[in-house]
């Protein structure tokens, strides 16, 4: 079985346009979230949310393409596009048959569909764009990607709510362990900030209504916390097998080793009991890296801010890693407190994350922690970055219908 390892990261986010700008806002616990300026919510009761600001996708894609294309796709391409440059990736035409693409979306081109309804019910059928579909369909940020690079292996997009992201590198890394390719352009992109967004999040009371303090809004484990803050962005990965990156002297961020998926069965939208699932992907991850609980230092949570998710999360995590856990040898953090929830690409973004944490020997903190919820028992970094040399890290990423999903990223050592 081929072993799999990060090569390449670009990341586009509400704490910056580029992997160095994200990773330094993050250590230095800066929040991106604000208020909302991308449509009117004067009449919604919330009103803030993790804008990617100030982007600009002329950086990476030509003007006349830009029609064909929602914004989750846009930061999409502009992400893979700074992966692939990171990783110095250079493929031949016979190469680019073993290279595929798998990026997550947890919902599609939601700007694009509701636009497109607009015109549909203002000006008639005959005025909607034919371009109305491919830049609403959710596979086409891997679509798009694949073809502006001449990836030429498996390209498609896994829908799994809030895990999207993550499973897609999940997949890609099973892809490449297999020996069916040699490289993955792999990670998830979001961008929901709409009206429908939005308001479809309101309505099932999940969000934050702090909006006269939106940068302590988002507040992970906090006995304070009242929701989470939609975020946007992209995070996409260049992942090789160990084979071919030795080869070419690549520089590698970290190894991942460790996959595991499973599904609660019980609710929409509440996490089982002890977040039993949960409980079930770590471990299998855990098995699948043939690490034992002990051996992993940081774990990067889904802490999404929600009163019952991150109090079932840290009894999952505290059943799984044992004393690991409950005695704080464990570093725990969510780094959702800084940019908010990206949804489909949260897994991706905090997979990187992951990587530069191994990388950098720097773990990032949970901000706006001052009041620690008693039920929520673990280290999680409070407030300011630590040093630390991560031998293995985990991500945990979960959605809605019960869908779960950890990752096992570990130190290259050769």
């Amino acid at each position: 079985m081929e072993r799999v390892v990060v090569t390449g990261i670009g990341l586009v986010t509400p704490l910056g346009t580029g992997t160095r700008e994200t990773w330094q806002a993050l250590l230095a616990g800066q929040s991106g979230i604000g208020p909302i300026t991308r449509f009117d919510c004067s009449t919604f009761r919330v009103r803030i949310a993790g804008e990617v600001k100030g982007w600009d996708p002329s950086a990476w894609i030509e003007k006349k393409k830009l029609k064909e294309l929602d914004r989750f796709m846009e930061m999409a391409l502009g992400a893979a596009a700074m992966a692939l440059s990171d990783a110095r990736l250079e493929l031949t035409e016979e190469e680019k048959f073993r290279a595929g693409c798998f990026i997550g979306n947890g919902v599609g081109g939601l700007f694009s569909l509701e636009k497109t309804k607009e015109t549909l019910l203002t000006k008639g059928p005959t005025k909607v764009s034919p371009y109305a579909i491919p830049t609403i369909i959710a596979n086409l940020a891997a679509g798009q990607v694949s073809m502006a690079h001449g990836l030429k292996g498996p390209s498609y997009c896994t829908t799994s709510a809030c895990s999207s992201g993550a499973h897609a590198v999940g997949e890609a890394t099973e892809w490449i362990r297999r020996g069916k390719v040699d490289v993955m352009v792999a990670g998830g992109s979001e961008a929901t900030i709409t009206p429908v967004g939005i308001a479809g999040f309101e309505a099932m009371l999940a969000l934050s209504k702090r909006n006269d303090d939106p940068q302590h809004a988002s507040r992970p484990f906090d006995r304070g916390r009242d929701g989470f803050v939609c975020g946007e962005g992209a995070g996409i990965m260049v992942l090789e097998s160990l084979a071919r990156a030795s080869k070419r002297g690549a520089r590698i961020y970290a190894e991942v080793t460790g996959y595991g998926a499973s599904s609660d069965a019980y609710h929409l939208t509440q996490p089982a009991p002890q977040h039993e699932g949960a409980q079930r992907a770590m471990r299998m991850a855990l098995e699948d890296a043939r690490i034992t609980p002990d051996a992993v230092d940081y774990v990067n949570a889904h802490g999404t801010s929600t009163p019952i998710g991150d109090v079932e999360e840290s009894r999952a995590i505290a059943a799984v890693f044992g004393e690991n856990a409950t005695k704080k040898k464990l570093w725990v953090s969510s780094t959702k407190s800084m940019m908010g929830h990206l949804l489909g690409a949260s897994g991706a973004v905090e997979t990187a994350v992951c990587a530069l944490t191994i990388a950098d020997e720097r773990v990032p903190p949970t901000i706006n922690l001052v009041d620690v919820d008693p039920e929520c028992t673990l280290d999680y970094v409070p407030n300011e970055a630590r040093q630390r040399r991560v031998r293995h890290a985990m991500n945990n990423s979960f959605g809605f219908g019960g869908t779960n999903c950890a990752l096992v990223l570990s130190r290259f050592e050769g």
